[in-house]
């Protein structure tokens, strides 16, 4: 006859196997760091984005296409900023160049204050004669013609004042946001998708190793060809759904952030 594990060890059992997982994926983390240990971070290697392992292709609604007529006898191209060649980006495979200049400031200050006082009272004066005792006739709310059993139930039944009901709340909230961001990076970008309409999906990384730290610059968006400047660039604020990241790695980056068996600790930890 099998006997399963009651609930609690089940789920003692669970966190076991992921605490075991998680700290067996840490140690071989650890191990390959180990190896690096005297030694600066490797800088990643230059790859097809299109390949990574998490790369989808960007499908948005589209419109339908639009064919520009072409003059066999005209030199001027529409669209284009040079007499014979427009240095634009316009295929994959082209690059442009990205100015980040993100300046954002919030002032958030909030205070809510909510109170509430209720009261309700409730009774019975009449109720089919049952609270004629009162008046010497005895009912079954009083102790006159009640079953002695229930005498000292409704012994002190007062059927004016049953039921009186009292609540007071109240609530006091204060919320206050002082934020400032500043970023300025400039950053070439590869086009990796021509969509539909035109548009075009670009994708950028940069990496710089200063002594044993490692500084990334990622980005990643939409951008309209008209929005490309003559000299082939364009502003992070031109660019649809814009993901741009900067961080890092190395000595530094490992020092501002908790060990990973704290990590673990705080997550599985219930309190």
């Amino acid at each position: 006859m099998t006997r399963h594990p009651p609930s609690s060890l089940a789920a003692l059992l669970r966190i076991a196997a992921t605490a075991g997982l998680a700290l067996s994926l840490g140690a071989c983390g650890n191990l390959s760091r180990l190896g690096d240990i005297g030694s600066a971070p490797p800088l990643s290697k230059i790859d097809n984005p299109t390949e990574a392992r998490d790369y989808r292709p960007v499908s948005l609604p589209m419109p339908s296409p639009e064919v520009t007529p072409r003059h066999a006898n005209s030199l001027w191209r529409p669209g284009a900023r040079q007499f014979f060649k427009d240095p634009r980006a316009t295929k994959v495979g082209d690059i442009l160049t990205v100015n980040i200049n993100i300046q954002e400031r919030a002032q958030l200050q909030n205070d809510t204050t909510t109170s509430r006082d209720n009261s309700e009272t409730q009774g019975l004066p009449n109720f089919l004669g049952l609270e004629a005792a009162r008046d010497g006739v005895g009912g079954v709310l009083t102790n006159q013609g009640a079953p002695s059993a229930m005498n000292k139930v409704f012994r002190n039944i007062d059927p004016a004042n049953m039921v009186t009901m009292n609540s007071t709340s109240q609530v006091q909230g204060k919320g206050q946001v002082n934020r400032q961001e500043q970023i300025t990076l400039v950053v070439a970008a590869l086009v990796t998708q021509v969509l539909p309409n035109g548009n075009l999906v670009v994708q950028g990384r940069q990496e710089v190793r200063v002594n044993n730290e490692v500084r990334e610059l990622m980005i990643q968006g939409i951008v309209r060809p008209e929005d490309i400047t003559a000299t082939n660039t364009v502003v992070h604020t031109q660019m649809a759904e814009a993901r741009i990241a900067y961080g890092g790695r190395g000595q530094l980056t490992d020092v501002q952030q908790g060990r990973w068996g704290q990590q673990i600790y705080d997550i599985i930890f219930p309190f």
